[in-house]
């Protein structure tokens, strides 16, 4: 009778193929090296693509890339504007998700100070032209608005979530719809025409002064001061250190005598105060008008970039220009090469999805076990070879 365990001891164990561990930490040489190469990949690819579907060069097309960012003076502060307008919404984000708290709501948030700044704009027109109000002070106004319109745009999902628990995505998300609507209903009560738009002839006053050679460039600085304060805050503050730690475990953190509840809700405040500041920056100092449309879906864009960046404000700087830079370079490409947007949306397509892709072999590594692959092939291992030989 055979014995049972030597049954056990012969049968095959069968291992998987293939199976990923989680790396302990990408230094940043592997980390520079596995992007550069995701790049490159990707315009490889891209550029077979538009060989076959467009009979272009693509050295060509590339050129027009940076013919679209940089190709004259009024393009490049254009993408310098963008580029504030994207990182200012990539920073106010950051500290949510670096607690771990899925903030869906900053293209709410920013727009709920747009139409703060936009009404005070609006409301004191009058004021400003009669002489009893300085136009200093209704500046100031509408900062002071905005900037509280976002933190209570913030707070209310943090309330519910601190309290009840409630779904941060789905209720954040939600108050995006709501700050549309409430757009909607100023346009119609600011102008009786049925304009989508309200426009610089109605917002006449409370304009950013301009500063320098550009009006983007108060925008543009507060942006660069907002960059700097936020790596200081996340990195080396107290409250930087509790968001982390919140983020990484809320039982460490009561643990430890944190409390939780303060720390989201405090934390959500902050987002959308910043929220509340790109609102007022967007209004005030870029556009004069206001319109359902006009944060341009930065906000959702802006995950990509902070997850992108894995929350460090620095790191956001170039995931931001790399974005922006991808967006005026295809509307360019469209217009000089007479192709319609859905070409362009396919490159930069390709592009992102070679960058995020990266992500994962940056964060894991792929074993793959030889032993199987050989048997697959009819293959011994050399192992086993080696071993037969010997007797």
């Amino acid at each position: 009778m055979k014995n049972p365990k030597n049954k056990e001891q012969n049968a095959e164990v069968r291992e998987p193929l293939i199976h990923i561990t989680k790396r302990d930490m990408s230094t940043v040489k592997r980390s520079i090296t596995v992007r550069a190469i995701a790049i490159l990949a990707a315009l490889v690819l891209a550029g077979i693509a538009t060989m076959l579907l467009t009979k272009n060069n693509p050295i060509k097309v590339y050129a027009s890339f940076f013919e679209g960012a940089f190709g004259s003076s009024t393009q490049v502060w254009s993408t310098m504007k963008n580029l504030a307008l994207l990182l200012g919404i990539s920073l106010a984000i950051t500290p949510a998700y670096r607690m771990r708290f899925w903030n869906t709501g900053a293209e709410g948030q920013v727009l709920i100070g747009c139409l703060a700044t936009a009404f005070m704009m609006w409301k004191f027109n009058t004021s400003i032209e009669s002489g009893s109000m300085p136009e200093w002070l209704l500046i100031l106004l509408m900062l002071v608005v905005a900037v509280v319109s976002g933190i209570i745009w913030g707070v209310i999902p943090a309330i519910f979530k601190a309290q009840w628990g409630t779904n941060e995505t789905l209720f954040t998300l939600m108050m995006n719809y709501v700050a549309i609507q409430l757009i909607e209903y100023f346009l119609k009560v600011a102008d009786r025409s049925g304009s989508n738009t309200v426009g610089p002839t109605i917002l006449r006053h409370g304009w950013l002064p301009e500063f320098g050679i550009s009006r983007y460039l108060i925008g543009i600085i507060v942006v660069a001061l907002l960059t700097v304060f936020m790596y200081i805050y996340l990195r080396y503050s107290k409250h930087g250190y509790e968001i982390a730690v919140v983020g990484e475990s809320e039982n460490t953190a009561r643990y430890i005598g944190i409390s939780v509840k303060k720390v989201i809700i405090r934390t959500m405040a902050l987002s959308g105060a910043l929220c509340g500041l790109m609102g007022f920056l967007i209004v005030a100092g870029n556009t004069h008008s206001i319109d359902p449309d006009l944060v341009a879906g930065r906000g959702f864009t802006a995950i990509m970039v902070s997850w992108l960046a894995k929350f460090n404000p620095l790191y956001m700087l170039l995931t931001s220009f790399l974005l922006v830079f991808l967006s005026q370079g295809a509307t360019e490409v469209s217009t000089s090469f007479g192709l319609n947007d859905d070409y362009s949306e396919i490159v930069t397509g390709i592009i992102l999805f070679f960058i995020i892709g990266c992500e994962f072999f940056l964060n894991y590594e792929v074993h793959i076990n030889r032993s199987r692959l050989a048997a697959i092939f009819g293959r011994k291992p050399a192992a086993d070879e080696a071993e037969k030989e010997a007797e």
